[in-house]
């Protein structure tokens, strides 16, 4: 199958119309007409991710997170990015990145299903038309109404984290629930508006956390990585089922960090 003809698949399912206009997605590197028989799927273009594609002999690197995300003047070896992108291309590896326009077609109901959110909406809006608002980010109802320190343990299940960061009373009750896969920070506010009980998210800061539970919301970090990984498993299911003979690989799921 040819490149174009995936990323035609890919922009199905994401348009990039959905896209955030700083953001930078598509096909970043290679060649849009090259034969795939091969895709390696991660979350980030590491050195570790595109060495494993390498060996591997894929024809396509499909990652969530663009690689190249600010201007580029030169692409040469004398910076990491620049090394990486030599890298893809010395092996004639194509590179596609579908980042924010996931994040809408993707990746927000995806978490929201995780958690079994009924009644949902969009949390963040950033796409409107006459049919429909879309946007990052979800809020809707829990099944069963329960505790914050039950709603943390079902976030460690349902998104496979070792631990999350809490702020908030674990004995308050919760049945609104917003998740922002990725960095939530400076959605707590569109949280609150949406008379949500407690926020799933990550990268949430000290003074972010602690003006949450003033206000009335609890507020669950489980991490960027540890939300946002799903993308690798649902995008595995997608090209399984859309791109019959076409081999797929997937990065290995390990945390960025270590906690010790």
């Amino acid at each position: 199958m040819k490149c174009y003809e995936i990323i035609d698949k890919l922009e199905a399912l994401s348009p990039t119309e959905f896209a955030e206009e700083w953001d930078n997605i598509g096909l970043l590197a290679g060649r849009r007409d090259k034969e795939v028989r091969t895709v390696y799927i991660a979350l980030d273009a590491t050195d570790a991710v595109i060495g494993e594609a390498v060996r591997l002999g894929a024809d396509l690197l499909l990652t969530h997170h663009p690689l190249i995300f600010k201007k580029m003047s030169r692409v040469n070896t004398d910076d990491f990015i620049g090394r990486r992108v030599c890298e893809l291309i010395r092996n004639d590896i194509s590179y596609y990145a579908m980042h924010t326009n996931f994040d809408v077609m993707g990746m927000a109901d995806a978490a929201a299903d995780e958690l079994s959110l009924k009644d949902r909406r969009v949390l963040d809006v950033t796409y409107e038309d006459d049919i429909s608002k879309e946007g990052c980010g979800r809020v809707g109802e829990l099944k069963d109404s329960m505790r914050v320190e039950a709603l943390a343990g079902l976030v460690k299940e349902k998104f496979h984290v070792p631990n999350v960061r809490v702020f908030g009373d674990l004995d308050s009750p919760v049945r609104t629930v917003a998740v922002m896969p990725g960095s939530g920070g400076g959605f707590i506010q569109d949280a609150l508006a949406a008379g949500a009980d407690a926020m799933i998210t990550g990268d949430v800061g000290h003074h972010e956390g602690i003006d949450a539970v003033a206000q009335g919301l609890a507020v669950i970090d489980a991490g960027h990585y540890g939300i946002e990984k799903l993308f690798i498993s649902y995008m595995e299911e997608f090209m399984k089922r859309e791109l019959p003979g076409v081999q797929i690989y997937k990065a290995e799921i390990r945390e960025p960090f270590i906690v010790v």
